[in-house]
């Protein structure tokens, strides 16, 4: 994920306008790469917004909302099955690596349920006085072990790639 130097992943009005191409052309690799992506209803909201679709990655949506659960779609499923189901229905389908991709509420509710291994992070040059931190306050507190550091791009958004120790 993206994130300011406050650890922002997007504005009050979730603009992720700010993020730069590296970020996106990374993100986007680890979802060919994975061939799925696991989202909340309100990261759903915004890429159809700024059409970032995800093209042929299975795209699985966590979601309340009747309309959405009601629709049918290739490569995108919405679901309001319990977090370990939805792991569980990825494996059926061959994947052997689950991409979680936001928002906040939905990477601490995988993170308090223990079913994040590692975490990437893409640090951008930007801090928002307000916005959507990259995790929702919770009970958690997990330690994690540095892996890789990396810079991006010439604007200096740095890489970070951690393992979670359980």
């Amino acid at each position: 994920m993206a994130m300011t130097v406050n650890g922002k992943i997007a504005g009050v009005d979730d603009d992720t306008s700010w993020t730069s191409k590296e970020d996106w052309d990374g993100f986007h690799a680890m979802c060919r790469k994975t061939g799925n992506t696991i989202i909340g209803r309100r990261t759903y909201d915004m890429v159809k917004k700024e059409g970032t679709q995800l093209g042929d990655v299975l795209t699985v949506v966590l979601t309340h909302d009747a309309a959405l659960l009601s629709q049918k779609s290739p490569n995108t499923v919405f679901t309001d099955k319990p977090l370990n189901d939805v792991i569980v229905m990825l494996k059926e389908k061959g994947f052997k690596e689950v991409l979680i991709a936001g928002g906040g509420i939905l990477n601490s509710a995988f993170l308090k349920e223990g079913l994040i291994d590692e975490v990437y992070i893409d640090i951008e040059p930007t801090i928002f006085g307000r916005g959507i931190p990259l995790f929702a306050d919770g009970d958690f507190a997990p330690r994690l072990k540095l892996l890789e550091v990396k810079t991006l791009t010439n604007r200096q958004t740095i890489q970070l790639h951690y393992k979670v120790i359980k």
